[in-house]
């Protein structure tokens, strides 16, 4: 009997620990399936639900492997992703239309939640927009800074053309300048434009303030159409960081943020967040407008619908 037993006992073990293996290996190949995502992210607050997902493992539950590369210039980012060293990336609807314009098959897959600001220098005297009539604006020219900055300058009066706009494409150099008084203004995204205003800056006006919503996530048409399940398990991470971000208190992350974003350690303490939105499509009215100015600049020859540049599929 107790032979008898003993031998139940034994079998039921092996079938215990064979299902448990059988589990792990049914859980290997579901995360086998799916194929790395490499993901492009600039030195803004747009970058952060992407920090947040990664290093509070929320990829990781949707059986995902993503790389972040972070780049400190527009140019760069672009460069990558044209180059095929990235499958998307944190960028803007202008972005998108040179990519179309050069050839390059990108699409827009959902709006990002970041915030610009044009900040004024410690020493700057003016206390509006109309103000900068002839003075030095750094922007980085053809990007969404200009952008805003063009649409700031109309709402205060002005031309982009009344003020006189200083390249700087890297967004610390950028600041840097802002900081040491070098020129008048800056037009900058959050968290830098809260590092401005915390050493004296002020701000003049911002995207939030304009309703003005041009950032965007984008990727490559051949990891939308190769890397579905990929870009849906992303976003399903993303919606998760965006749901941790809401509820959770700042002092709990701001070090991890500080440290993987290359934002300056002086944001801490002083940076205040957007109101994260779940991931959704751009407006037409938005992706028309910015194809307005593209082209009333001569940057692009033909204005790109909205069904051009927008997947709207992984945000239905």
């Amino acid at each position: 009997m107790k032979k008898l037993i003993a031998v139940i006992m034994i079998g039921l073990m092996v079938f215990v620990l064979g299902g448990c293996a059988n589990n792990k290996k049914d859980e290997s190949a579901k995360a086998g399936q799916m194929q790395n995502l490499t993901v492009g992210l600039m030195p803004d607050v747009d970058s952060i639900p992407f920090i947040i997902a990664q290093e509070k493992g929320f990829f990781k539950e949707e059986g995902l492997t993503v790389t972040l590369k972070p780049f400190k210039s527009a140019v760069d980012r672009d460069s990558a992703l044209q180059s095929g060293n990235l499958d998307g990336a944190i960028s803007d609807m202008l972005a998108e239309a040179f990519a179309k314009a050069g050839g390059f098959d990108t699409v827009i897959t959902s709006l990002t939640t970041g915030s610009y600001k044009l900040v004024i220098n410690k020493d700057e005297t003016a206390t509006s927009i109309q103000q900068l009539k002839g003075k030095d604006v750094a922007i980085s020219k053809n990007t969404i800074i200009e952008y805003v900055t063009d649409k700031v300058m109309a709402e205060g009066g002005l031309s982009g053309t009344d003020v006189n706009k200083i390249a700087i494409p890297q967004i610390p150099a950028r600041l840097e300048m802002l900081q040491n008084s070098k020129i008048a203004a800056a037009t900058l995204p959050e968290p830098m434009a809260t590092v401005a205003v915390k050493n004296g800056g002020k701000v003049l006006n911002s995207s939030d303030k304009l309703g003005i919503y041009p950032g965007v996530m984008v990727f490559t048409s051949k990891a939308v159409t190769g890397k579905e399940k990929e870009i849906q398990a992303m976003y399903r991470a993303y919606s998760k960081a965006i749901d941790y971000l809401a509820k959770e208190p700042m002092e709990n992350y701001i070090d991890i943020v500080i440290d993987k974003g290359g934002f300056p350690p002086s944001v801490k303490g002083a940076l205040v967040l957007p109101n994260y939105q779940k991931p959704v499509a751009p407006k037409p009215k938005d992706v028309e407008d910015v194809m307005a100015w593209l082209q009333t600049r001569n940057l692009i020859q033909k204005g790109y619908s909205y069904q051009d540049v927008v997947d709207d599929r992984f945000v239905r």
